[in-house]
């Protein structure tokens, strides 16, 4: 199989991408990336020289530019990661999250029409369902209330997926994942926020109350999960893929302070979020039933080792953090 990744020096692209050219998932990735902010090539460095590896410099935006890459890679399936990602972002700039999520990935599926792409699988978020309210869980047919720019451009672009293959017969599947974290996350999600500042001793900013309730999932975890999708899932279906550990905010700051050995008084509480969802929750029975994946690495191991790989590597921190990203902080934090 040939692989044609999008968005793979992200964070969870770059996950996936090593774990296939590491386990020979593909005799071939094609990585295509634009190198936003967030794209980052260290995060690729121990493939970056695997025969099996290839980097492209791109747009998905750039109608021409993809089919031309389809064209000479003829990959047999497309693993569409690339995207906008961050609420708040999408709060300060709704723009850049229409344009790539929706319009790119319109592009992108346009391409692959037109090449007859195999397989088209769609990464998505559990966002999209909006903020749920306990006891419920949101399976895959749970009605779609995004709250924001971002989880409204990604409902946007799961139903767009999904409406290519109603249509066109384009062999798509949308997986949503929960909230992933581990190694090489940029330092604007909460996690690894909370552990860089930590590190640092600097402040923790903790939207409104903290009781905000999210289910992780381990980065590697989230990976397996869509390349058994991709393998074993039906066309035209949606397969949730969560960890099955929800817990408050709050209290993941606080374990994250605890296996630092820094003060709870690092926490500062901010202004909330506008529009902040209150409560994530979904299902997974779908894809274990379908592909036989579970989630093997527990919330406390994961977060310890993401810990260790922050501590062992603050140099990459130093060089992710500099410039655009201290502007953004400001922006985002600023007057909280």
């Amino acid at each position: 199989m040939k692989l044609l990744v999008t968005g793979g020096a992200g964070f969870i692209g770059s996950a996936f991408v090593r774990l296939a050219v590491g386990n020979h998932w593909a005799e071939r990735v094609v990585n295509l990336d634009k190198l936003t902010y967030a794209g980052n090539l260290e995060n690729l460095t121990a493939i970056e020289k695997d025969p099996a590896y290839r980097f492209v410099q791109g747009d998905i935006g750039d109608a021409h530019a993809v089919r031309a890459l389809l064209d000479e890679e003829q990959p047999d399936a497309i693993v569409h990661f690339a995207a906008e990602t961050h609420v708040d972002r999408s709060i300060l700039g709704p723009g850049a999250f229409i344009e790539t999520n929706v319009r790119g990935t319109f592009t992108l599926l346009e391409a692959a029409r037109a090449a007859k792409t195999p397989r088209f699988l769609h990464v998505s978020t559990d966002e999209v369902y909006g903020s749920i309210e306990p006891p419920a869980d949101a399976d895959e047919g749970y009605a779609l209330r995004p709250s924001s720019p971002y989880s409204a451009s990604k409902a946007g672009s799961d139903l767009l997926a999904l409406s290519y293959f109603t249509t066109f017969h384009l062999p798509v599947i949308v997986t949503r994942a929960s909230n992933n974290y581990g190694p090489y996350q940029f330092p604007e999600k909460l996690i690894p926020l909370m552990i860089s500042n930590a590190m640092e001793d600097k402040p923790l900013p903790i939207y409104g109350d903290g009781m905000q309730i999210r289910d992780w999932l381990y980065v590697e975890d989230h990976c397996r999960a869509i390349w058994a999708a991709l393998s074993k899932g039906r066309e035209g279906e949606i397969y949730n893929i969560g960890g099955s550990r929800a817990l408050p905010n709050r209290e993941v700051v606080e374990i994250i302070l605890r296996q630092l050995g820094k003060p709870a008084s690092l926490m500062t509480t901010v202004t909330d979020r506008p529009g902040h969802d209150r409560c994530y929750a979904i299902t997974t029975g779908k894809i274990e039933r379908a592909t036989g994946w579970h989630a093997e690495v527990p919330f406390e191991q994961g977060l310890r080792h993401t810990i260790e790989w922050y501590r062992e590597n603050p140099a990459w921190i130093a060089r992710v953090k500099s410039g655009a990203y201290q502007s953004y902080y400001q922006r985002n934090y600023a007057g909280r």
